[in-house]
């Protein structure tokens, strides 16, 4: 299994490959999984602020074939991207909930040239991401 140090990258990985791309199937979706889930009733309209704990383990204990990976040439955040409609249905894209920490994953995606981030107030993480080859800014 593929071990990603910063989730919220992963993520990025995730929605590329998942949504964008379609290629990792099935595409999740949190109404579908409240709906099936069995451990406990997750209510969305009251846990969708916050990240849904549930959720949050299912994406984290995805495994992504070493291939995809390999595919992966540009990778970007969107607010309205899906991934976050389902990981925190009601997010509004005004923190940095989902904001990149650590470029230590582009060892990773070894065919990455460009990403496009959320802004961070820490903004060295673009100098981070050039040091590694990438072209990179913020949305």
């Amino acid at each position: 299994m593929v071990k990603f140090t910063d989730f919220n990258f992963k993520l990025m990985v995730l929605q590329e490959l998942m949504y964008n791309k379609e290629s990792l199937i099935p595409q999740f979706d949190v109404y579908d999984f409240a709906e099936s889930h069995t451990k406990r009733k997750i209510n969305i309209e009251k846990e969708g602020y916050k990240i849904i704990p549930e959720v949050e383990k299912y994406f984290q204990d995805i495994d992504i074939p070493k291939e995809m990976l390999e595919s992966i040439k540009e990778l970007s955040q969107d607010g309205g991207d899906d991934i976050y409609i389902h990981l925190c249905p009601f997010w509004d894209g005004e923190d940095d909930l989902f904001n990149i920490k650590s470029v230590d994953d582009c060892s990773l995606l070894p065919n990455l040239k460009k990403v496009t981030i959320f802004y961070d107030k820490d903004e060295s993480i673009i100098d981070k991401f050039k040091s590694k080859g990438i072209d990179a800014s913020f949305v």
